[in-house]
């Protein structure tokens, strides 16, 4: 049942874990195939969870930290990565800069720079204002 906000309530928490497994199961084939931008493109989808239960949201940051970092065509991923995309991305890459961990916040810095490039500032601002929808 949703919530006022749209939210899901925390005992449909499981469901959501479901869904981001089974999302889990099909990003690690898409890198098998090596496929990265659609194992991003799939992590994207349906983010961030439609829920303020914190296991759920480190749950789908783990699915698009898999991604994020399989990717190694910067440059490539943009010509495939549709705009629709590019602000959940942005909010995944400031959760990945929080980290502290030097791969991921170098890996997010190179993404970051690409992205403000391509989408301009306006990404960034929409990312840091929307507190409603945090990955």
């Amino acid at each position: 049942m949703a919530g006022a906000e749209g939210f899901v309530e925390a005992d449909n928490a499981e469901a959501i874990i479901t869904r981001i497994e089974h999302k889990s199961r099909k990003i690690e084939s898409l890198l098998k195939q090596c496929k990265p931008v659609e194992a991003l493109k799939t992590a994207l989808e349906g983010s961030p969870p439609k829920t303020q239960d914190e296991r759920c949201k480190s749950a789908n940051w783990i699915v698009v930290h898999r991604a994020i970092m399989a990717i190694k065509d910067v440059d490539g991923m943009f010509s495939s990565l549709d705009p629709e995309y590019y602000d959940i991305l942005m909010k995944y890459l400031y959760r990945g800069l929080s980290t502290g961990d030097r791969p991921t916040c170098d890996q997010c810095l190179r993404i970051h720079e690409k992205l403000t490039e391509k989408a301009g500032l306006g990404c960034i601002l929409r990312c840091l204002a929307d507190t409603v929808n945090t990955v």
